[in-house]
């Protein structure tokens, strides 16, 4: 084993990183994963996130599946928003009328003259003279017809064939005002409620909509698959709209300590550059000076020395001068702002890195990752490709292309680049642990062990093999195994690492202790432990929120999804976090506004607050 420091990666992370997720999501739809990134950890979401929406549907998109062109998808939608506009149904008992008698002159003063039961008669004759006109596309008719039924006797349904009619005329306040009062009468009336949610969209009132599409689920126990998915998509709605107020307020600022090693050290330690090294003499005011002071505070892996950092990297551009080490300059200053969020202005810096000099695979990379990020994949493989040619012997280059197609579901050539890395750096612990945890998900769980135990034997001294070994076992509900994995972890950390302790492990055993023996309690102080070290750890916060839903202490965990949206570093990270946030909202709206649907969807089994187990 080299005598280099071990250094975390947060491509490899991702084997922590994504279990975590997966156990803090389980109450999403399994069938419809998010893919994204913070600071480097390749995270796997499930589904909108809501602990209710546990989906029905077994589809999910495959990496290769054709996308359609823009036009043919802008053509879809507008195709389906006119279907869905015109073959809204009215209500589905049709009486027939062999000869329509003329009905007598309606108005509110004959009405009074007229008995509870012909006021019945003519309503109903009404109703179904709005229906004819109705199918007859007649809606001005059909409107006229239902608000004399109104006036005749006022009933929920009238209301609501009326505001189908306003639907279709894109009469949105109409619409709304009539579901409001069909709702009013009949607060379980399903098809005034998606009446009404689908006004409100069209008006971008997407919360009110969200909470009419959520309440019409939950009195259909979600076997409408169409609100179902409207729920989903109002979730991203409400997220993205308050996702770009909130990255246009949010100042650019470094994730987590914990997050920010695992990115900085997924590559390789390698010495500083000759004559930036500790013992060489350089005046602060100088653009090398910065940089020399710049690795200096990396090297103390704190949440304070990655802040000097920055500014180091920074001051050292602007002071210039930097001769042969400007590229490397460019790479290091282009790093934290990828960290900070400041994806475009990062991009920038990796490509003037890059000019500069095209020997410096690591931009390549950095690149790369970017360009994913992006969901630009041709052009994050064209870079990666790009790096080869320049040095096809760095480990690097496989271990972060095997990324690349660990994130798409490309598992066999995933497998093939970690092994590839491996054959040229045995040293770098992750490339092993990754390749264990690629067998695993490919099914192969008898390789995966092995690789592992492999992993104990030749870097018995790490912390990081036990902790992800440790998760393995505990997807296999092998808990004490597991939690004995993860308490070596945690002493680890203390001892090797007291100033800047990843804290994954605490985490992990808290969720072993939940799956294991639904201790709350414990549970809870260990990710409180782990705020402690390191407060803005987003998986951290979001397990919190986990923990507090599974308690049906909805409040309580609307703040720490809320939390987990601020400490997010993208606008993708802030709309995933939002959706969190904004389902955990719709829980309490739909408590407070219908008390006896927050009954029912607690009855439901494996779709109520509390959820499936985290696992």
């Amino acid at each position: 084993m080299s005598s280099e420091p071990i250094s975390v990666d947060a491509s490899s992370a991702s084997a922590s990183a994504s279990s975590l997720w997966d156990r803090v999501t389980t109450w999403a739809s399994e069938n419809k994963t998010v893919v994204y990134t913070i600071a480097g950890i390749t995270v796997v979401v499930t589904g909108a996130g809501v602990v209710y929406y546990a989906s029905n549907s077994s589809k999910q998109t495959q990496p290769d599946e054709k996308r359609k062109s823009k036009k043919e998808r802008r053509k879809e939608k507008k195709k389906a928003e006119e279907e869905k506009k015109t073959s809204i149904t009215l209500k589905d008992e049709e009486e027939s009328v062999e000869d329509e008698e003329e009905l007598p002159d309606l108005n509110e003063s004959t009405i009074n003259s007229f008995s509870q039961e012909d006021r019945q008669k003519f309503a109903n004759r009404l109703k179904v003279s709005g229906n004819k006109a109705y199918g007859s596309k007649d809606y001005i008719k059909a409107i006229e017809l239902y608000g004399k039924a109104i006036l005749c006797k006022p009933d929920p349904v009238f209301y609501s064939n009326r505001a189908a009619c306003y639907n279709v005329l894109s009469d949105w306040d109409k619409v709304v005002e009539d579901t409001t009062a069909a709702i009013n009468m009949n607060p379980e009336y399903v098809k005034a409620l998606n009446r009404r949610a689908h006004a409100y969209e069209h008006v971008e009132k997407y919360s009110e909509a969200l909470l009419d599409y959520t309440a019409s689920c939950i009195i259909d126990a979600f076997r409408n698959d169409q609100s179902t998915q409207s729920v989903e998509r109002l979730l991203k709605k409400v997220a993205e709209k308050k996702g770009r107020v909130m990255l246009k307020e949010k100042s650019k600022r470094l994730p987590s300590p914990t997050n920010v090693s695992n990115y900085i050290q997924s590559y390789r330690s390698r010495p500083p550059p000759p004559g930036l090294e500790e013992t060489v003499e350089l005046p602060e005011d100088t653009g090398k000076g910065q940089l020399q002071r710049g690795l200096l505070a990396l090297g103390r892996r704190t949440g304070e020395g990655y802040e000097e950092a920055t500014g180091c990297f920074g001051k050292a551009i602007e002071l210039d001068q930097l001769d042969e080490h400007e590229a490397f300059a460019y790479n290091m200053r282009g790093t934290f702002k990828y960290l900070q969020g400041d994806v475009e202005a990062a991009k920038d810096d990796f490509t003037r890195s890059i000019e500069l000099d095209p020997s410096m695979t690591q931009s390549y990379i950095k690149r790369a990752s970017i360009k994913l990020e992006l969901a630009d994949r041709e052009a994050a493989a064209a870079d990666f490709e790009l790096a080869c040619k320049q040095n096809p012997d760095d480990p690097d280059i496989y271990y972060h292309r095997a990324q690349l197609h660990f994130i798409l579901g490309e598992l066999p050539n995933a497998a093939k680049d970690y092994q590839k890395s491996i054959d040229l750096d045995r040293s770098f612990i992750f490339s092993h642990i990754q390749l264990g945890v690629t067998q695993y998900k490919m099914g192969s769980v008898a390789s995966s062990m092995a690789t592992f135990r492999r992993c104990i034997k030749n870097f018995d001294k790490v912390p990081d093999v036990y902790n992800y070994y440790g998760e393995l076992l505990l997807d296999q509900q092998k808990y004490q195994e597991a939690i004995e994995k993860f308490e070596t972890a945690i002493e680890m950390e203390k001892q090797n690492r007291p100033m800047g302790m990843n804290v994954l492990p605490l985490i992990n055993k808290a969720l072993a202790l939940f799956q294991w023996k639904q201790d709350f309690k414990e549970a809870q102080d260990l990710c409180q432990k782990a705020l402690i070290i390191d407060p803005d750890c987003d998986i951290a916060v979001a397990t919190m929120a986990q923990l507090h839903l599974q308690q049906g202490q909805v409040t309580d965990a609307l703040k720490y999804f809320e939390r987990a949206a601020e400490l997010s570093r993208t606008e993708g990270e802030i709309v995933n976090a939002l959706s969190y946030a904004e389902a955990t909202r719709t829980q309490l709206e739909v408590a407070e506004k219908y008390p006896h649907l927050s009954a029912r969807l607690q009855g439901m089994g494996a779709s109520s607050f509390g959820g499936p187990p985290m696992r």
